[in-house]
């Protein structure tokens, strides 16, 4: 059985099976399944590749989409520059195994942002200035994307490191009226802590802001649903996580 499945901590709330169920389904690939691979460490990856001939792609995703890559013998330009891998090839020869990691949140991302700004808003893109909220690897990825199309943006950080990055305590008024696209990358709010949300004042948050939220289960999170109360547009990971699976299929074809 030829698999292709996902890494990562705790995916009982993952979307990647279910799609690609469906995929194989309709593309009547009987003999290809895709499975979910929870791993409590990532040092238990090796053992994952080792133990497991039949596995020849995967996804990964929160908490190893850094801490994946010293294992991995090759990785894209992007997944270079961002250091952030999502997406795996395993390659087996009869010489060995051959591990290469490439990076489809970039593509995921900018066409959902794009498309979720020209379908709101009359303005060039570029006028916008973000908040990224986090740190982690999927941030990088974003942050990838807003340097691409001249959007000036600043992280929002637990523990700031750099000038680049503020603190929760830190957003005020005045920062929430200069910086009108909040885009959170945190698993803060994804199923099942549906109750929690990035610390953030939503009451200074009005119509001429715009909230993207990674998370795609719950549909609106508390972060989504705090914007749209106060009238703010928003938009949930859906639609990117789609758009990114496509070009994961794609990569492990193309490869």
């Amino acid at each position: 059985m030829i698999t292709y499945g996902l890494i990562g901590k705790r995916l009982g709330h993952s979307f990647s099976q279910k799609y690609f169920s469906t995929k194989f389904n309709n593309l009547a690939l009987n003999n290809t399944t895709y499975k979910n691979f929870e791993l409590s460490n990532i040092e238990e990856f090796p053992n994952l590749i080792n133990n497991n001939p039949e596995i020849v792609g995967l996804n990964i995703t929160i908490p190893y989409k850094q801490d994946i890559i010293p294992f991995l013998d090759d990785i894209s330009a992007v997944a270079a520059k961002i250091q952030a891998v999502n997406t795996i090839i395993v390659n087996r020869t009869k010489d060995g195994i051959f591990l290469y990691g490439d990076n489809t949140d970039v593509l995921g991302f900018k066409t959902s942002l794009i498309q979720f700004i020209t379908n709101n808003s009359s303005s060039p893109i570029n006028t916008l200035k973000a908040i990224i909220l986090g740190t982690g690897g999927a941030s990088q990825a974003v942050s990838f994307v807003l340097k691409e199309l001249n959007i000036e943006h600043i992280f929002v950080s637990r523990k700031p490191i750099h000038n680049q990055q503020i603190s929760y305590s830190d957003i005020n008024k005045s920062i929430i009226n200069k910086y009108h696209l909040i885009i959170n990358t945190t698993p803060k709010g994804m199923y099942p802590n549906i109750d929690e949300s990035p610390d953030i004042p939503y009451h200074f948050l009005g119509k001429n802001h715009f909230l993207f939220d990674l998370i795609y289960n719950p549909t609106e999170t508390e972060f989504l649903a705090k914007g749209r109360l106060q009238n703010s547009k928003t938009k949930n990971g859906q639609e990117m996580l789609e758009i990114q699976a496509e070009e994961s299929w794609n990569i492990w074809h193309q490869k």
